[in-house]
């Protein structure tokens, strides 16, 4: 009974149970048991950056068009950028330096041609919420508008409201009993509706990440719903750098038409990379006149089906593009995610950002939430460990290793491959990571990976099945807390395996040792039983809700070969058990020698023949020595508990009523030993004298805490000597 600790697999699984239902409070949901311990040695967070990195609310914030500052060509051409004001959702706003009416008065010039390009290549949808939309509200209360669709797209609409001809802003008043009123679900989209009644949109070719574009085929419709031949037209939208590669025009904001020349694409180039150093999404805009496009692809002819079943053609068909435009796009950093990822620094976690972004915009977001210092300059220098995804894996399989060996990294431009290639690399080197996703290409990534997490708002249902854990808020900072959390659990399993295993280890030691000194029974078969059912189990278990040590995320990650038991912690445990098994035998042998007891006559008890003797008839009842050295065994083993609230945090740091179960559980056990010893004076006697014990008096009571309370120095100056030696070790390291 006392060699077993019969409780020590339901107290794991309890303490996972216990683990997987603080991290459900932290907004992780564990679907496999197992990975919640395997969180405690991740070594690398793989994640993706819009809505886990960023909020995802895509706020447009520029506007960037081609201007000729003369009245001629000869004029030069300038990239001028317009700032947007607004924000989140809300289509209150304006942009500098363009009037509403410019759309109308030049309704060939690019203001127009951008508003009719963001309406149209665009699935999303603003929603105005009328429920909130009371006297407390103000004009510019974005809560008041939400999305259906994705983040990026709902930002240029937004941008079309703030560009368009109706001032919606202007028409729209907080007063719920103006008769002129307007509620927030007719404004939403006035100007969206305003241009997009002007075509008709009937084939899309939908995004893909090689040619990083979609485009829409429309066709001009007049007031009598009808279209011309010929009059069709392909709005595109996409990454800039894509987008410019397949133009050969572009488009002043006057409506002039100009050759894309070197010189030009340079300018605009430049405009791209100082947009992206100001960690901005930049999205450009183009299109293509029916003139230019391939008859069969214009409406009448009712062959453009045909003609769009190869996505192979896409490219081609979005070549020949005008140049319109670019709009930069901010999705500001989460709250505490620069927090989280200087915890992972000092925690020994290294961060791998992965995103569509161009590179000098993933360095520049990179540096905003801390995985890139502020004194790296963006630049194409591949030393700061920012590589575009087809750029890394070009180069030779040895320098990968070596790279991901090393800091934090971006990778750019990334495809969903790249995240399972990754994933294969790193533990190839002995790394343990945790891949983030939401897509469907994300599954077999999230599946490869140590830890596959999934987003709980934007992932897909095949995302979520193929990770170990779902994040509920799609947040960085919870990867962090859930990778606490890990390390949390695993010190709490190693804490009630330290106070079973100690515990364990004196009893036997005190039942071996008094068998070995030829002494009288020290304990009865049911008081060992009471001692591991009652003293033992619910301090254990309350053990499992140990709060996180103050340095346990300043601990580099323990390696996955380590043993929960290694030989220095069953040396500790050993020292400690040790002195158990010694004092409740010493308290025992004393009750003998205050009693006139040699310790000759002791050892040879069972010779006493003659037990009208004194010496003698002390051997003869039992029940107090015993009650004795039981209360002692069980006082040492819950004091020995509440020191156990830290492996290795010293009691003055980590007290133990910071957790308040560990008190609970070691008073109800004291409290039930006492019930039982004095169970005579409660009125049932029958109860003491089942177990064989006695009350003790208030001298025995002071043998009780002589010999108990040296366990808590002991195990102090254990963990004194072993968090020196760890600390020599990693200083060596």
């Amino acid at each position: 009974v006392a060699a077993i600790p019969e409780g020590l697999p339901a107290v794991i699984t309890l303490c996972l149970s216990l683990g997987t239902r603080r991290m459900a409070e932290r907004n992780v949901i564990v679907r496999k048991l197992p990975s919640v311990e395997t969180l405690g040695c991740t070594t690398t967070i793989c994640t993706d950056k819009t809505g886990t990195l960023t909020s995802n609310q895509m706020t447009a914030v520029l506007l960037t068009l081609l201007e000729s500052n003369g009245e001629n060509q000869n004029g030069k051409i300038e990239a001028v950028e317009h700032d947007v004001t607004g924000s989140s959702y809300s289509p209150f706003g304006s942009v500098s330096g363009i009037e509403r009416e410019e759309s109308i008065s030049i309704p060939n010039g690019t203001v127009a041609d951008a508003n009719v390009i963001m309406t149209l290549c665009n699935d999303a949808r603003l929603i105005g919420n009328d429920d909130i939309a009371d006297e407390r509200a103000t004009k510019r209360d974005g809560e008041q508008f939400t999305i259906e669709g994705e983040p990026t797209e709902a930002s240029l609409l937004c941008l079309v409201e703030k560009l368009g001809p109706i001032d919606t802003a202007a028409d729209f008043t907080t007063d719920t009993d103006s008769p002129e009123r307007l509620n927030p679900s007719s404004i939403a989209s006035r100007n969206n509706r305003h241009f997009a009644k002007n075509y008709d949109r009937y084939a899309t070719l939908e995004f893909d990440r090689k040619r990083k574009s979609m485009s829409v085929l429309c066709s001009p419709i007049d007031e009598a719903r009808t279209s011309t031949d010929g009059s069709c037209q392909l709005f595109v939208k996409g990454a800039p750098n894509s987008l410019l590669q397949r133009c050969n025009k572009a488009k002043l904001r006057n409506g002039e038409v100009v050759q894309l020349t070197p010189e030009l694409r340079q300018q605009i180039d430049k405009s791209i990379a100082s947009i992206g150093d100001r960690a901005l999404r930049c999205i450009g805009l183009a299109k293509k006149d029916g003139s230019s496009l391939d008859p069969r692809l214009w409406k009448e002819h009712q062959q453009y089906n045909d003609c769009l079943k190869d996505p192979n053609t896409f490219a081609e068909i979005e070549s020949d593009l005008t140049f319109i435009g670019m709009v930069g796009i901010k999705d500001p950093a989460r709250e505490g995610v620069a927090e989280s990822i200087e915890l992972c620094k000092r925690a020994g976690i290294r961060v791998i950002m992965i995103t569509g972004d161009a590179k000098a915009t993933a360095i520049a977001i990179a540096k905003d939430v801390g995985i890139f210092e502020d004194n790296l300059h963006p630049s194409t220098d591949n030393s700061q460990g920012a590589f575009e995804g087809r750029e890394f894996f070009a180069l030779p399989e040895s320098q990968q290793l070596d790279i991901l060996r090393t800091g934090n990294l971006v990778i750019c431009r990334a495809e969903p491959s790249d995240k399972q290639r990754l994933v294969k690399m790193l533990q190839s080197i002995g790394e343990i990571p945790a891949m983030t996703g939401d897509g469907v290409n994300d599954a077999p990534a999230l599946q490869q990976a140590s830890i596959g997490v999934a987003m709980g708002i934007s992932g897909t249902d095949v995302a979520k099945e193929a990770a170990d854990m779902v994040l509920v808020d799609d947040n960085f900072s919870t990867i962090v807390d859930a990778v606490e959390e890990g390390r949390c659990i695993y010190a709490n399993m190693q804490a009630f395996i330290n106070f079973l295993i100690t515990c364990n280890i004196g009893e036997v030691i005190s039942v071996f040792l008094a068998a070995i000194l030829g002494l009288p029974q020290l304990f009865s078969p049911l008081m060992l039983l009471w001692c591991n059912l009652a003293t033992d189990g619910p301090p254990a278990t309350a053990l499992g809700f140990n709060p996180p040590d103050p340095g346990l995320m300043n601990q580099k990650p323990r390696p996955t070969s380590e043993k929960i038991l290694t030989p220095a912690l069953l040396l500790r445990y050993t020292a400690a058990g040790l002195y158990i098994g010694i004092a409740t035998v010493a308290v025992y042998v004393s009750y003998f020698f205050d009693h006139g007891v040699t310790f000759q006559e002791l050892s040879t008890w069972s010779s006493c023949a003659d037990t009208s003797s004194t010496t003698c008839s002390i051997f003869t009842d039992l029940a107090a020595p015993q009650t004795l050295a039981l209360t002692t065994l069980v006082t040492t083993e819950l004091l020995k508990a509440l020191c156990t609230v830290s492996v290795d945090s010293s009691i003055l740091t980590v007290y133990p009523w910071q957790n308040p179960w560990l008190i609970l559980g070691v008073l109800v056990p004291f409290g039930l030993n006492l019930a039982i010893i004095y169970s005579e004076s409660l009125g049932i006697p029958a109860l003491g004298e089942s177990f064989g014990l006695v009350p003790l008096q208030l001298e025995d009571w002071g043998h009780v805490l002589m010999w108990s309370i040296p366990i808590i120095f002991i195990d102090e100056a254990l963990k004194y000597v072993f968090r020196r030696k760890n600390v020599t070790a990693v200083r060596e390291g």
